[in-house]
């Protein structure tokens, strides 16, 4: 009379082993990878870059909301309010870099993929409901319609 409920441990099971679930897994580690490779190019080119034009690293720009604004030895704040936007916009650049090359080389390839893919489907589904008649059987059929109407024509009495 009572029915068996599965385990806590089968239900997780069940879920681990669910097609979305492991993709997700797959998509974190490589995202956490991927995050590596921006921040090494964030640090290694874009910093460079920003370094001709200023300071070495975007972290040290800052202003100052509540002057004076002075440092400690450590570049921790003694005293004044300070904004650190260089921080910011370093975070903002990884992001945009990171959305970026995931858009271009990942779902722009393949979304392009995949409307070949239903394309081809529906192609497919369109040509085997329909009969696809080529230029040499229309010919065949004229050349025997014609032979047909002369067979015809020469049991009447024209020569």
């Amino acid at each position: 009379m009572s029915e068996k409920k599965p385990s806590v441990l089968q239900g997780f099971k069940a879920f681990l082993m669910r097609g979305n679930v492991v993709d997700l897994a797959v998509a974190v580690v490589i995202g956490a990878a991927f995050t590596s490779i921006v921040n090494s190019v964030v640090k290694g080119v874009i910093n460079p870059v920003v370094g001709a034009l200023g300071t070495k690293s975007l972290d040290s720009y800052s202003s100052c909301l509540k002057d004076p604004c002075t440092l400690n030895a450590d570049g921790t704040v003694r005293t004044g309010i300070q904004i650190m936007w260089g921080s910011v916009l370093g975070s903002t650049l990884n992001f945009v870099i990171t959305a970026a090359v995931v858009y271009f080389l990942m779902v722009l390839p393949m979304s392009r993929y995949l409307a070949r893919v239903e394309a081809r489907r529906k192609a497919k589904e369109g040509t085997q409901g329909t009969v696809v008649v080529t230029e040499l059987e229309v010919l065949e059929q004229i050349r025997d319609e014609l032979i047909a109407q002369r067979g015809t024509g020469s049991g009447s009495g024209r020569g």
